[in-house]
């Protein structure tokens, strides 16, 4: 068994590199096989998720070939096949294959994604809009069965704004007979990013980006070059790392548009963030304050840094109330940081953390992806040697993490550690 082990303590200096948009990269590959010929998509994260869906397009007759980076997608063989199981359970976001099948074929067979557990995360949206669009849906044995005999553009309401329901309407409707509409759909940077992928292959999509997006059906698309965008939550966790740790950090390869939410929350607390075009620096900070933050849907405090930032308030002076509003059962990481001597709780959709608190090293688990981000930073605060156990939740979402903290001045490395059942083999 893999784990990370830490030696805390050390101040991290220097440059970090943020990746491409893990939330992106796994639409714009399942939106590739839209086209007729090949589309090349650069700047993808080396994270096993990329590498998964990869795999899920290489089962149904794709080519795909993958170089520090640079993914080309030749979709010109790919077959209507069932992906019942297998590689779809590894990740959440292999639905997005149902959308580009759906709307590539007419119909698709594709198992009950997987993914890091937070609760329920229904499909009913997404379920809703292939409905409207004229596809008959069914769940039989564990597997999603979508069949249409023709698709045709509809009006739908999405009833939650949700992320993964407005792109996977997009990705169906886009070849689809007449208008769509999609209203009260989300507004994140990655939705505008695989409307820029499918209009540069030939869609016709407006206001994406805005909460009703307008699609009018074109009956095929082409292949085209594409870079992503930077991956706002690994920025978002890097400036919280900085915050916490650095003595000087500077973030390269961002959008600092889309990180306004934590730019706000950090300068609150005490930090001082300087904004360039494409990068942010955050000098050595002496002393943070207590905040309160409430998780929101994008342009609002992103759910994906509430864990990381738990760790940074460990270190601030005073109580910090924070309340997840998207997903309250995303506190898994209170009971590990508590292992390591943080003074946390949990009251219903909130944490109420108290500082400061000096850490000290343990062994923890990751639970999910962004507990295992707040787990590294921990590690990388607390006195001793922490280790990280089921590392393969970080793997997921941040790639190449291992040289990214190395090059800052941290002590990590990732090891093989024997478990009882290996020993016993």
């Amino acid at each position: 068994m893999d784990v990370y082990k830490i030696k805390g303590g050390k101040r991290l200096q220097g440059t970090i590199r943020v990746s491409g948009a893990k939330n992106s990269a796994v639409a714009l590959i399942p939106a590739a096989i839209l086209a007729d010929s090949p589309v090349t998509i650069a700047g993808l994260p080396e994270i096993s998720d990329v590498y998964t869906l990869q795999a899920l397009v290489e089962e149904i007759g794709g080519k795909v070939e993958m170089k520090d980076g640079t993914m080309t997608i030749d979709p010109t063989e790919i077959i209507s096949m069932p992906l019942p199981n297998g590689n779809v359970k590894k990740l959440r976001a292999s639905y997005y294959m149902m959308g580009a099948m759906l709307g590539k074929f007419k119909h698709a067979v594709i198992g009950l994604p997987g993914g890091c557990h937070l609760g329920p995360r229904p499909i009913d949206q997404h379920i809703k809009g292939f409905e409207a669009l004229g596809a008959k849906v069914e769940n039989e044995h564990g597997a999603i069965y979508l069949r249409a005999d023709e698709l045709y553009g509809a009006k739908i309401y999405l009833d939650v704004v949700s992320v993964g329901a407005t792109i996977n309407i997009m990705l169906a409707a886009v070849k689809a007979k007449g208008k769509t509409i999609i209203e009260n759909a989300a507004k994140e940077p990655e939705i505008i990013d695989v409307a820029t992928l499918l209009s540069n292959m030939g869609a016709n999509i407006k206001g994406a980006g805005t909460n009703v997006i307008r699609i009018e059906g074109v009956e095929t698309l082409h292949g085209t070059k594409h870079t992503i965008i930077p991956d706002r939550i690994e920025t978002g966790t890097h400036m919280i790392m900085a915050a916490a740790i650095g003595d000087g950090v500077t973030i390269d390869n961002v959008i600092p548009l889309h990180v306004e939410a934590v730019t706000a929350k950090l300068r609150e607390m005490g930090v001082k963030v300087e904004v360039g075009e494409e990068q942010i620096f955050i000098p050595k900070t002496e002393k943070l304050h207590a905040v309160d933050v409430k998780t929101l849907v994008y342009p609002g405090f992103p759910t994906d840094l509430q864990q990381p930032f738990g760790v940074l308030s460990t270190q601030a002076e005073g109580s910090s109330i924070l309340t997840d509003t998207i997903y309250p059962a995303r506190f898994k990481q209170i009971d590990e940081l508590r292992r390591m001597n943080a003074d946390g709780r949990v009251e219903g959709r909130s944490a109420i953390i108290t500082g400061p608190t000096e850490l000290q090293a343990a062994t923890v688990e990751a639970t999910d992806l962004r507990a295992g981000a707040a787990l590294l930073i921990a590690g990388l605060l607390a006195s001793g040697e922490t280790e990280i156990h089921e590392i393969e939740h970080i793997e997921r979402g941040y790639g190449d993490i291992i040289n990214k903290l190395q090059n800052l001045g941290a002590d990590i490395n990732k090891v093989k550690v024997l478990t009882p059942s290996s020993i016993s083999e």
